[in-house]
């Protein structure tokens, strides 16, 4: 009886009716010869006028198709299932560009003497040297940022989570979300205008992680907040009902638990600031030798490097910061590698 009453519902009892996959391809096909066939014959021109016709076309053509022969509530979620696909297309073809070209490009200059050199001495019209000084000096402030942020930030999520009551914990978020829509170059001023000419203490790496941290700082708290949020109270229940303090509640069951969440916010914050250029010119500034002291002194970044590079305008230059931003990438994506690997042997670990 139940299959009787699905046969008399337009669009499910009769499979002959429906769009199934080879009618939606000879559909496409379609929409893509007439396409072919219009800007042959017409004015209009352009691969990216081509594809949005054929994109709006396939559209108006499958979803009066499916109207006709399957309803109008098939053709509303084949429309809507086509616009959710074209928003993966969308959001995914400029990454998958933006990665491609970066290889590229940076992948005919990107070799081991490019690594290990720096610019010292060179001339202008000279093609070797490398940026090994704007390799030292990134993981330097990096490094330093991080080691400075992530504790900090997470004692601040801990604090808004666990602790914090009232007009005080509003207040924090406030400045956190205040913090977030920070221009770059603004925490770069700030350094520049306290630390460096304010302090005498001038140029150095340890400038330029400070104005990373500000960077860093509302995105390690956000997100380590919103992890912490999802631990279930269950679990904090059960800790003290066996004697735990809460502070080796949080440190023992409740960080542990969000580790992973964690893990992945930090990593975002650093990903934030690893590409950054406006608050290293005003706190680390430019150089080509290598200074590993990131103490005192000028020190070169990747990013700085990239942007002297593309300042001077000719072809090696050109390929000296394709390679560069090959490298940036690739160390981005090293460092998210090692985290979430560490990450997942310390969720293993426990089980």
């Amino acid at each position: 009886m139940s299959a009787t009453i699905l046969e008399q519902i337009p669009g499910l009892g009769d499979d002959t009716r429906r769009l199934h996959a080879p009618v939606r391809l000879a559909l496409l096909a379609l929409t893509v010869l007439v396409s072919l066939l219009l800007f042959a014959v017409t004015p209009l021109q352009g691969q990216a006028d081509f594809v949005v016709f054929v994109v709006v076309a396939f559209a108006v053509v499958q979803t009066a198709t499916s109207f006709a022969l399957e309803g109008r509530r098939h053709a509303l979620d084949r429309l809507l299932s086509l616009g959710v696909h074209l928003a993966l297309l969308a959001a995914v073809v400029p990454l998958v560009s933006v990665l491609s070209y970066t290889v590229y490009k940076g992948v005919k200059k990107l070799d081991g003497q490019f690594l290990t050199h720096n610019l010292t001495g060179l001339g202008p019209l000279d093609t070797n040297g490398g940026e090994y000084h704007a390799i030292i000096g990134t993981l330097e402030q990096v490094l330093m940022a991080t080691a400075i942020a992530v504790p900090l930030g997470l004692l601040v999520a801990i604090y808004i989570t666990e602790y914090g009551t009232g007009w005080l914990v509003s207040a924090v978020r406030f400045v956190i979300d205040v913090m977030t829509g920070i221009p770059s170059i603004v925490a770069g001023l700030f350094i520049f205008a306290f630390w460096v000419i304010g302090l005498h203490r001038g140029y150095s790496g340890l400038a330029a992680a400070f104005s990373l941290t500000i960077l860093m700082l509302p995105v390690v708290v956000r997100s380590s907040e919103e992890m912490i949020k999802l631990v279930p109270a269950e679990l904090r229940e059960a800790s003290y009902a066996l004697g735990l303090p809460k502070w080796k509640t949080i440190l023992r069951v409740v960080l542990p638990t969000a580790s992973a969440g964690i893990t992945t916010g930090a990593m975002l914050a650093v990903a934030r600031v690893t590409g950054e250029t406006a608050p290293l010119l005003l706190t680390s500034f430019i150089t080509p030798a290598t200074n590993t002291d990131p103490l005192s002194g000028k020190q070169a970044a990747i990013p700085t490097f990239i942007f002297s590079q593309i300042g001077l305008g000719r072809p090696v230059n050109y390929d000296r910061a394709w390679a560069a931003a090959l490298t940036l990438i690739a160390l981005v994506l090293v460092l998210y590698i090692s985290a979430r690997l560490l990450t997942r042997r310390n969720t293993l670990s426990r089980r």
